[in-house]
């Protein structure tokens, strides 16, 4: 109010005469209708030469907007027709002549010659109704791919007529009241609700000989989506914010603000650009009131003052004070105005656009003493017309910056076969169903499985493949649970120097591990996130470290080096996995970290996450143990399948491997120091050198150890292997 930018002035909006009222574009949907269009004609008045005495053909959909019809639309750009005809000289775009001429039957026709739109501007018409004129102006909305080249032009029940008819200062006529009926100024069909007026019109100007067909068509049309009733168009008046004031500094305030997906950025700043008022009132009978009295001649009080007042009022008594008090006991007390000389005031009884109440959400930061701007706003890909447009509007008009540092907006859910849910069509999904089936978890990890940013297919199969995955992990962190029970991590954890050399590398996997969820945490990448967890649970735990350190966990003595450090390295993967899949799917979280051993908080949800370490001094261990597992691991488990699938063995363990190491492959095996036959989960490994790495399984040759299952060379009378007796031994002397 204090800069200027708010005013009153007339906009078409849509209009629900079965509920009275205006409504929000958000609250539209299309559906087919068959309405009575008609070809009809207007006669030009001041035509001369050529257009002398000749007819424009017109075409409409809307015959009860004729009453208000103002003008005629052309395209300065396009041709039309001067033609001879059997119903006399017409016009219309010569790129539709040839289809006009059959599809209305005329007889007799003479191409007379051509004309441009820009030469029929400014001249006049007269209405096929009333006794009255009607302009010839340029709308370049006017197209040639149906009707007559001519548009028919109702400001007042239109928001393209209504913007050409501004810049011609045509009248903005609307005859319609709340009603949805014809009002007195519309002559002889006043009282007549909208639809039922068409009829007459009809009749009258096939009478007047201005009718040329009638020819009823079924096409799109928008009705309010909770009553499905047909909407119309209707000019009244309304408050307006107006936005080209401080649309430099919108639109500076946009490129100030991050955006996910970036082409978010793009699309806000079009909306903006091409904006140039917003309609900031409705014409409901519910919602926060525009804080406005009227004096007695009608002027509108806009007062900062006023405002205030007012604003005190609702503060402590609530908004509802407006609509339980009169006007004069909501101004303040005292209030005189030079245009209410009798005192005599009323109340506005329009309430504030809903968005208005949304675009300034980012207040309660200031009531909270949080900080302003806020770090994030994140809704649905709709809101850049809607929450997202409006908060920053408002807040550039009060602050002079944007409300938020960063925008992410997510697209919306689809069914199976790509369609939008909808109740109607009976294909939604209920998430309540599916909690109560597979948990919330579930749900929350298929969210997170898919690329919200755009619209997203659910259906059951995915569910039930998203669960699949879920079991993967939470079987994994299962065996981790179990197997640092009587681990103590504050006593008993093995510093990482002191690793073995596989367990270092493990750790520094699940260092990089760390890294990269957290980097796609921060950047809202949760399908990613989900896509590491994945990849880390199947390939370096399960297939690989948890696999091969079984033979360490169940078979070497409880307290020994190699076991605790093994359980060194399963401990903080335990941490690491249990808060790392926390935003994801809490309650498996939660559960876990209630049996995670020393843990120090109440519940995973207080728990930080694992922070990244700096392993860099350990890169070439790194490089030699990623060369094994990216060159050699696979070439191995390759010869290890095909010697199972050929039954030269039957589990790996049975195997003996005989490896031909080159040069390369011979330093990076030795710079492992490993077990390389515990690694690969065989029995037996034999080296020789070469010029080309090979490897080639066999069959095991020796005895089985009952303890650890392994094929050795000799096992005693207790069918233990050496490795196992001394194991017992150990066990026994405690």
């Amino acid at each position: 109010v204090e800069k200027g930018l708010i005013y009153k002035g007339l906009k078409p909006v849509y209009w629900s005469p079965s509920s009275e009222s205006a409504l929000a574009e958000a609250e539209i949907e299309y559906k087919d209708i068959t309405s009575k269009a008609i070809y009809f004609t207007f006669d030009l008045i001041d035509g001369t030469g050529l257009l002398e005495n000749a007819k424009l053909m017109v075409w409409t959909t809307t015959p009860w907007t004729l009453p208000c019809n103002v003008a005629v639309a052309a395209n300065a750009e396009f041709e039309y027709s001067v033609f001879e005809s059997s119903k006399g000289k017409m016009v219309c775009a010569k790129s539709l002549m040839e289809k006009l001429v059959e599809k209305l039957g005329l007889e007799n026709v003479k191409e007379l010659g051509v004309v441009t739109g820009a030469e029929l501007e400014n001249l006049h018409v007269k209405h096929p109704l009333y006794d009255r004129q009607s302009l010839v102006i340029n709308a370049d909305y006017v197209t040639d791919t149906d009707g007559t080249g001519f548009v028919h032009i109702a400001p007042g029940y239109g928001e393209d007529d209504y913007i050409a008819a501004k810049k011609y200062n045509l009248p903005i006529l609307v005859y319609v009241d709340d009603h949805g009926v014809q009002g007195k100024d519309a002559g002889k069909y006043a009282g007549l609700f909208y639809e039922k007026s068409e009829d007459p019109i009809i009749e009258d100007m096939k009478e007047n000989g201005s009718l040329l067909l009638l020819d009823p068509i079924t096409h799109s049309y928008p009705h309010d989506w909770r009553t499905k009733k047909p909407v119309i168009f209707r000019a009244t008046a309304q408050w307006f914010a107006s936005i080209d004031p401080i649309k430099n500094d919108i639109m500076d305030a946009i490129h100030s603000v991050k955006w996910d997906p970036v082409w978010g950025e793009v699309r806000l700043g079009n909306m903006i650009r091409e904006r140039h008022d917003w309609c900031i009132s409705r014409q409901r009978a519910w919602g926060v009131p525009l804080p406005v009295f009227y004096c007695e001649d009608g002027e509108p009080i806009l007062d900062t003052n006023v405002i205030e007042h007012v604003a005190k009022i609702f503060e402590e008594f609530g908004s509802t004070e407006w609509y339980r008090r009169d006007a004069k006991d909501l101004l303040p007390e005292g209030y005189t105005n030079e245009h209410s000389p009798n005192g005599k005031f009323r109340k506005e009884t329009d309430i504030m656009d809903v968005w208005f109440d949304s675009g300034s959400s980012y207040m309660t930061l200031f009531r909270r003493g949080l900080n302003f701007p806020a770090d994030l706003y994140l809704e649905g890909s709709d809101q850049y017309r809607g929450w997202f447009n409006s908060s920053i509007i408002t807040s550039v008009a009060s602050f002079g910056n944007a409300p938020y540092k960063k925008v992410l907006s997510h697209g919306f859910t689809l069914d199976g076969k790509g369609q939008k849910m909808s109740k109607s069509l009976g294909n939604t999904v209920d998430p309540i169903k599916v909690c109560n089936q597979y948990g919330a978890d579930i749900l929350r990890s298929w969210v997170a499985n898919v690329d919200f940013r755009s619209d997203m297919v659910m259906s059951e199969d995915l569910l039930k493949q998203v669960s699949d995955s879920y079991r993967k992990i939470r079987n994994t962190i299962k065996f981790l649970l179990a197997n640092i029970d009587g681990f103590n991590p504050n006593t008993e954890a093995v510093p990482f120097e002191k690793l073995p050399a596989v367990d270092k590398y493990m750790i520094i996997r699940l260092n990089e591990f760390i890294r990269d969820v957290k980097a796609s945490y921060d950047d809202f990448q949760f399908n990613d996130v989900c896509k590491l967890i994945n990849s880390f649970v199947a390939n370096e735990l399960s297939s690989f470290y948890l696999d091969f350190t079984k033979d360490i966990l169940y078979i070497e003595e409880e307290k020994s080096f190699a076991r605790v450090s093994v359980q060194t390295v399963l401990y903080k993967t335990a941490y690491a996995l249990i808060t790392l899949i926390a935003p994801i799917c809490p309650h498996t979280a939660s559960e876990a970290y209630s049996f995670l051993p020393y843990a120090t908080e109440e519940d995973v949800y207080l728990a930080n996450l694992p922070e990244v370490e700096d392993y860099s001094a350990y890169d070439s261990l790194k490089a030699n143990y990623d060369k094994f597992m990216n060159e050699y691991r696979p070439l191995i488990l390759k010869s290890l399948e095909e010697a199972r699938a050929n039954k030269v063995i039957g589990k790996s363990f049975s195997a003996k491997l005989s490896f031909t190491l080159d040069n390369a492959a011979k330093e990076c095996f030795d710079a492992l120091e490993a077990n390389i036959a515990q690694i690969l989960i065989v029995s037996q490994v034999e080296f020789t050198t070469g010029d080309a790495f090979n490897v080639s399984v066999s069959p095991a040759v020796g005895e089985v150890c009952e303890r650890c299952r392994a094929t050795v060379s000799f096992v005693n009378t207790n069918s233990l292997c050496q490795r196992c007796q001394s194991i017992v031994d150990k066990m026994n002397l405690k």
